[in-house]
């Protein structure tokens, strides 16, 4: 499209009231948000340590009591006065920024609230068995003692294995393992007709295991599940590798840094991220496990990064523009946490002064601010303040294409830094939602194998330029732009994110083929809402909650971009 290519021509910004809530909103979070996280925190982690002393025997039988319950619940609704299922959870919790505005319409409650403990550590076959609301930080809690973990650890403690199942979940080992739902080995699920099924990628409900990633819980309520464990060691050893020059150059760079062009896999680390700093700048990092004896040889550096007092992560890596290459042992449960206490860059926003020294070593145990809490104590006039002027998404992109999406985020956002994090994106049995190029292995490209293509999330998290230069902004045209440009290029949008899309162009973006088979086989057309309609931004019409619970099958929109 030859209007993405001209760079715009930008006004003057008049300020509001809302700007100037949102730069003196600091005062809140220091006197209400941090304290009251802090004990939301406190509570959580008692909850955890609770859960962890019961034997694995009760605690198999409650999930098996908390099971009947959700069973019973769903049998209880009457669909003609009723309205669609979903969890009783509040909308504000989700950790992601898209406004749950599904739930501010007629429905049916379910609650999970209950389901958020580990079931079992199966060391033997490798395998974790966990309820939804198991959080990474809880996992990572129980398993790295043993020197296990699962394959892909997100980085922000309270992301859920629910959410990163039903949803999107990547980190930097996804370039070997692939997305968070590509390492789990079964799930749990109660269906809209209160069956309990389990679903492997080689049972009888192998097409439901396949359905419902992405699926943001529209086929069935998913009760457990069991996920992958790898071994590793006490310490990551990681480089930071500055990369300077024009987006193109740092996009090869980067691809460099974990997709040996020689095919040679002793050059390919264990995990891998990237953070673009500016236009002409970036930091390259790759981590090995290594063991403690290595770490503590005389020599190398160990660096906790997980005390409160540490400077804040990404600033530590961009420490690497001015001195060149390092290296650095960090304890395994601290890294993969380290973009937790600062929210990736976001604390710099919600706290300016949050990366001081002084407020580290003060206050720094306080960090982070409970998302959740953010986001209910906001308001609807500060939450459309962030939807119009700030930006908060995900583009997966294939990765001989970031380049291109590099340039691209710097012309309609210019947003930094920018995160840069590889997963392979498997060629399955059936086309899923997310799906390879077809016939991307014909052209073997960097980092590509003959049963993945490789792909990268360019993460957009911070407030534009534009608006810190006082220019104007029209967040919703940038994200259109966003979306148009990642159709055109068999790309992705995880739908934790605001959308533009209409129903017509998300179906353009995902393949609705397979989903739409498990809807109608498993009973959730008219009980559980569709995933357009779980991710369509704004409130839900009386009118269409009706449509939506009276909905017969129907092609979906698929259409080639």
């Amino acid at each position: 499209m030859a209007d993405l290519q001209e760079p715009l021509v930008r006004g003057k910004r008049k300020k509001s009231l809302v700007d100037y809530l949102v730069q003196f909103r600091w005062i809140f979070v220091i006197f209400f948000v941090l304290p009251v996280s802090s004990l939301i925190y406190l509570n959580i982690y008692i909850g955890d340590m609770w859960s962890a002393i019961k034997s694995e025997k009760k605690r198999q039988k409650e999930h098996e009591e908390n099971v009947q319950k959700v069973v019973k619940r769903l049998k209880q609704r009457n669909p003609k006065k009723d309205g669609l299922v979903c969890t009783a959870r509040k909308p504000w919790i989700a950790v992601g920024m898209r406004n749950v505005d599904y739930k501010r319409a007629r429905h049916f409650e379910v609650d999970l609230s209950a389901f958020r403990n580990i079931l079992e550590i199966d060391a033997d076959r490798m395998v974790a068995k966990v309820e939804p609301l198991v959080n990474m930080g809880q996992i990572s809690r129980a398993t790295c003692p043993m020197n296990l973990s699962l394959a892909v650890v997100a980085e922000l403690d309270d992301l859920t294995v629910g959410g990163l199942i039903n949803g999107y979940g990547i980190e930097g080992s996804s370039h070997i393992y692939g997305l968070f739902s590509d390492t789990v080995v079964a799930l749990e699920i109660v269906l809209a007709d209160g069956r309990v099924v389990r679903a492997t990628k080689d049972n009888e409900h192998s097409d439901l295991f396949y359905g419902v990633p992405w699926s943001q819980g529209t086929l069935g309520f998913l009760v457990s599940a069991e996920i992958k464990l790898i071994p590793v060691k006490e310490y990551m050893r990681l480089t930071y590798t500055p990369v300077k020059g024009s987006l193109k150059d740092i996009a090869q760079g980067y691809a460099d840094s974990f997709a040996p062009r020689d095919g040679d896999p002793s050059k390919v680390p264990d995990f891998i991220e990237g953070m673009v700093y500016t236009q002409t700048e970036g930091v390259m990092m790759t981590g090995v496990y290594a063991s403690k004896e290595e770490a503590k040889k005389k020599g190398n550096t160990i660096n906790s990064v997980g005390w409160w007092f540490k400077p804040w992560f990404y600033q530590h890596a961009q420490t690497a523009l001015d001195k060149g290459e390092f290296v650095e042992y960090i304890p395994t449960r601290q890294y993969y946490h380290r973009h937790t206490r600062c929210l990736y860059w976001e604390g710099k926003l919600i706290l300016p002064f949050g990366d001081q020294f002084w407020f580290r070593y003060l206050f720094g145990w306080l960090m982070p601010p409970k998302v959740s809490l953010l986001k209910a104590t906001q308001g609807e006039a500060i939450r459309n303040y962030y939807h119009d002027n700030h930006v908060i998404q995900d583009m997966l992109v294939p990765l001989y294409k970031v380049g291109e999406a590099l340039e691209f985020v710097h012309r309609e956002m210019e947003v930094y830094p920018l995160w840069l994090c590889p997963h392979r994106l498997y060629k399955l049995p059936v086309k899923t939602m997310v799906y390879p190029e077809p016939g991307f292995e014909l052209h073997q490209r960097q980092g590509d194998t003959s049963y993945a293509q490789m792909f990268t999330d360019v993460g957009v998290y911070y407030t534009p330029a534009f608006i810190f230069r006082g220019e104007e902004f029209n967040g919703v045209e940038a994200v259109r732009r966003l979306e148009q440009w990642l159709i055109e290029n068999h790309s992705y949008q995880p739908q934790y994110a605001v959308t533009e899309l209409n129903e017509k162009d998300f179906w353009r973006m995902f393949d609705a083929s397979h989903y739409e088979l498990c809807r109608q086989k498993y009973g959730a057309v008219g009980t559980f809402m569709s995933v357009y309609y779980k991710s369509k931004k704004g409130r839900k019409t009386e009118k269409e909650v009706q449509e939506a619970e009276a909905a017969m099958l129907e092609p979906a929109y698929a259409e080639e971009a």
